[in-house]
């Protein structure tokens, strides 16, 4: 065993100890974090124009800040472009996170010198929870892969400036560097095709243990592999037995994955984000994602259903059901304040608190009032595809098409297989079955004669990454939509449609 496989057992038995810690008294560390993060930024701008001085409890804090997206919250951020200090948080932001905006562009998220650790610390401590829990430390001994964008930043400001992937490398401490792949010039290269051949050269002939991105690049770097090589995954990597991912659901994944590496290895589940690390998966046999209640943020739950009212509910951690779709609201040591990340999650476990990502606030299908959700439509495809196993799913994404050519209206299922249904027809059929199961309201619909059942177009190979490449997206943390409730996306994917 090496020295680093010997040393992560007792560091990951002491991270245990802390997490079950604050674990237990998750509205108290909650409320702690409220009060602190408000006492650091009274006297900035954002805190002088919502009385942070005067506040005295949540009560007070709902009355005072309202909840914002990002284009509610820019003007602070323009001033921040502009050099000012003290905005939303103390001084100047330490980063400054790129990522892609839909209204406004590119969206600036500030990264304080307060938060920036907790993005490497929190994805140190989910791989320490899988050591905790499995005693498998070996993997930490060989070669690690974090497929990422451009560790290469811009100043904006005098602020350091990129993408959040980025600039996470710039966080990897040095005694982890020296079995990190791939090298800092190989992760600089722009181009996605480009770098991934130059990532396979560097890591091909390598002892990699843990490999770790988004499952789609992920799955393109294997088969890259097996182009070169031949062989399966566990023929190439003999000691790979790690791969931890984030930004999407897996499932949809899991199968090509999994047989693309020739054997099932442990996965580790995460949910970072720009405005913080918000979970990750602590057990390899509990469901959902361990809520970061210490981690310098004050969550706050908006139930889905009432996100678009004027004033919606607003919950905190102790007032949470289980079995429920919230929008997630954060208030961050990052000068993040009644800040909608857009993401919607689900609660599967009080004790610990432990979520599921279920999908995004504005990626939903209701154009006949049916809110189909991305939870829903990746729940029907991994049921339709075990019921279907000869079934290889490279990609997929849903929209509605309101006035189709003939017929009624329905959801078309943009799919692009690695190996299509032997019967298309029976596979559409159970996946809308599916669908309408698991939403009442489109299965209204359905029965109603208002749409007629989902129709799947199917796409040419590699359809989704040439997709992603005409849009400028191809690789680093970049992910397709599940679902739109336009034809923006489906309308750009005509050109693969397979005839």
């Amino acid at each position: 065993m090496g020295i680093r496989s010997v040393l992560a057992k007792p560091v990951a038995a002491y991270v245990a100890a802390q997490t079950r810690k604050w674990a237990s008294q998750p509205g108290y560390v909650q409320l702690q974090t409220l009060r602190k993060i408000i006492r650091q930024a009274d006297r900035t701008a954002f805190g002088r124009d919502h009385g942070f001085t005067s506040i005295q409890s949540y009560k007070d804090f709902k009355k005072q800040v309202p909840v914002r997206d990002y284009e509610q919250l820019k003007p602070y951020i323009d001033r921040i472009l502009r050099g000012e200090a003290d905005v939303l948080w103390k001084g100047k932001p330490a980063y400054l996170a790129k990522t892609s905006g839909t209204t406004s562009g590119t969206k600036y998220i500030p990264i304080s010198h307060e938060s920036k650790y907790s993005h490497f610390i929190s994805a140190r401590n989910a791989t320490l929870a899988y050591v905790h829990e499995t005693g498998n430390a070996s993997f930490l001994d060989g070669n690690l892969i974090f497929l990422s964008g451009s560790p290469e930043l811009e100043e904006i400001a005098g602020i350091k400036t990129g993408r959040l992937s980025g600039i996470s490398n710039h966080l990897v401490p040095g005694y982890l560097r020296t079995n990190q792949k791939p090298s800092y010039a190989t992760n600089c290269i722009d181009d996605w095709e480009e770098k991934l051949e130059r990532i396979i050269d560097e890591t091909l002939h390598a002892n990699m243990t843990l490999i770790s991105g988004i499952p789609p690049w992920v799955q393109m770097y294997f088969d890259r592999i097996y182009a070169r090589t031949g062989k399966k995954i566990k023929d190439v990597f003999l000691n790979f037995s790690v791969f931890v991912y984030g930004g999407v659901n897996f499932e949809p994944y899991r199968a090509r994955l999994e047989e693309s590496i020739g054997k099932k290895v442990d996965s580790i589940e995460t949910y970072p984000a720009s405005e913080g690390f918000i979970a990750y998966q602590d057990s390899q046999h509990e469901p959902g994602l361990l809520l970061l209640l210490n981690n310098g943020m004050f969550y706050e739950f908006i139930p889905a259903e009432e996100y678009f009212n004027e004033n919606p509910t607003r919950l905190s951690i102790d007032e949470v059901e289980l079995g429920k779709n919230y929008a997630l609201i954060i208030n961050s040591n990052a000068g993040l304040w009644g800040y909608s990340i857009g993401d919607t999650v689900k609660f599967v476990s009080k004790n610990p608190y432990r979520l599921l990502v279920t999908g995004r606030i504005k990626h939903f299908i209701s154009a006949f009032g049916e809110h189909v959700i991305g939870e829903e439509v990746e729940k029907a495809m991994k049921i339709t595809m075990q019921k279907f196993p000869e079934v290889d799913l490279t990609e997929f994404t849903v929209a509605p098409q309101v006035t189709p050519a003939d017929g009624l209206p329905h959801h078309e299922w943009l799919i692009e297989f690695g190996k299509t249904p032997a019967d298309l027809a029976a596979f559409a059929l159970e996946l809308d079955n599916q669908l309408r199961g698991l939403n009442v309201y489109y299965d209204d619909l359905i029965t109603g004669s208002i749409l007629q059942p989902l129709k799947i177009t199917l796409l040419k190979p590699n359809a989704f990454v040439e997709y992603m490449k005409s849009q400028g997206k191809l690789g680093g943390q970049n992910k397709v939509p599940r679902l739109s409730n336009d034809r923006k996306i489906a309308g750009d994917l005509t050109k693969f449609v397979l005839h």
